[in-house]
């Protein structure tokens, strides 16, 4: 094995000097080895080209103590120093120190290249397993937040549905309610009016009146009849109507639910109710007052309008 020593075999391979010095200082010149992989760890370090200078008190004795730093060896001096000595003698097997040729030379170099390249594979290898190992980390914190993102907007969803199947549920019942509001209506009016009978029908068979000028009647002259019950004819968009009673003292949002409830109406199509003789449409206010306030009492005829937005 050849006996080169390291700062002279670090030149040989190409680095520059101050690189070496500092490889052979700070691995207390252990061997190549330790310099080449202490060069490749430290290679992107901002002073790795500054001159290398060595710490004070390095060199021992009493007189070296007291010179200047200025006059102390540097680490150069002493590895050139031992290089004329060494660098050229090899040892054999027997023991002997004898010169080196010039091809044991280039080989020692070789050898030391062939490591060098071998370190710089491994390290590159090493790198990039840490950059695939950071691309993965990144992948999986990836995954992470797009699962987090993903269940939130599906939180949302489930909670916009269920808003949404609570208010289809009250207004399902609010119509039920209606439904079943007419309905009583209705079996009322056909138990006052005998079996269930046409409005129009029981009122037909009541016995007639007297009439006034009659020369038979006697007595004073007959009173305003008080009615508790609307006939109401509805005009519909399509020109056909529809006809029902109601108590005189039902609001008129009940005629506008019953038409939404028994007409062709499109669902969610805004519409309100106006009378043509005297022409009046009706507002939301007069949607709360009583027929017999309106004055659709005993009989009236409405026609469903759009409502202009």
């Amino acid at each position: 094995m050849a006996e080169v020593t390291t700062l002279e075999s670090l030149l040989e391979m190409g680095f520059e000097r101050n690189r070496a010095e500092k490889a052979v200082a700070n691995t207390g010149n252990q061997g190549i080895e330790q310099a080449m992989d202490w060069l490749m760890e430290h290679e992107n370090d901002p002073d790795i080209d500054e001159p290398y200078v060595p710490p004070v008190g390095n060199v021992l004795g009493g007189e070296a103590d007291s010179q200047s730093t200025t006059e102390q060896p540097t680490l150069a001096d002493t590895a050139e120093g031992t290089a004329d000595e060494d660098s050229n003698y090899i040892v054999d097997g027997e023991g002997v120190k004898r010169p080196m040729t010039e091809e044991e030379k280039l080989e020692q170099v070789r050898r030391l290249e062939e490591l060098m390249r071998v370190k710089q594979a491994e390290r590159r290898e090493r790198e990039r397993e840490e950059e695939l190992e950071r691309e993965k980390q990144r992948r999986r914190q990836g995954q992470e937040l797009q699962q987090i993102r993903q269940k939130l907007q599906e939180d949302d969803m489930k909670k916009l549905a269920e808003q949404r199947r609570k208010e289809k549920m009250e207004d399902k019942l609010a119509r039920q309610r209606v439904k079943d509001k007419i309905a009583r209506d209705r079996e009322e009016r056909a138990q006052k009016f005998g079996g269930g009978g046409p409005p129009s029908t029981a009122a037909s068979s009541q016995p007639a009146q007297p009439s006034p000028s009659s020369p038979t009647s006697h007595g004073p002259p007959p009173t305003k009849k008080e009615y508790d019950e609307s006939r109401i004819q509805v005009r519909l968009l399509d020109g056909s109507t529809i006809t029902t009673v109601f108590k005189a003292q039902e609001p008129l949002a009940a005629v506008r639910v019953y038409v939404q409830m028994n007409s062709n109406t499109p669902e969610g199509q805004d519409f309100t109710l106006l009378s043509p003789y005297p022409r009046h449409e009706y507002t939301e206010l007069d949607m709360e007052k009583p027929l017999k306030e309106l004055g659709l009492v005993p009989s009236a005829v409405l026609v469903v309008v759009v409502t202009k937005k």
